[in-house]
């Protein structure tokens, strides 16, 4: 079962990968970078351990 914080980074990870692909496909192509954005960073924290929504999260005061 996940833990809190493992649910606050994969529901951040979901908004941020729905948010570039409606504002790719409304506004600008230029904006589904953010999805790939989104993809590179749960690749790489997947293999260091290091991921920075954790500490973006704990800045704004969710449990991480």
């Amino acid at each position: 079962m996940a833990t809190k914080c493992e649910s606050n980074v994969r529901r951040m990870a979901g908004i941020v990968v729905l948010t570039g692909l409606v504002g790719g496909w409304f506004i600008s192509n230029w904006i589904y970078l953010l999805t790939v954005f989104a993809g590179i960073n749960l690749l790489q924290s997947s293999f260091t351990n290091i991921c920075p929504a954790e500490s973006i999260l704990s800045r704004l005061g969710f449990s991480c």
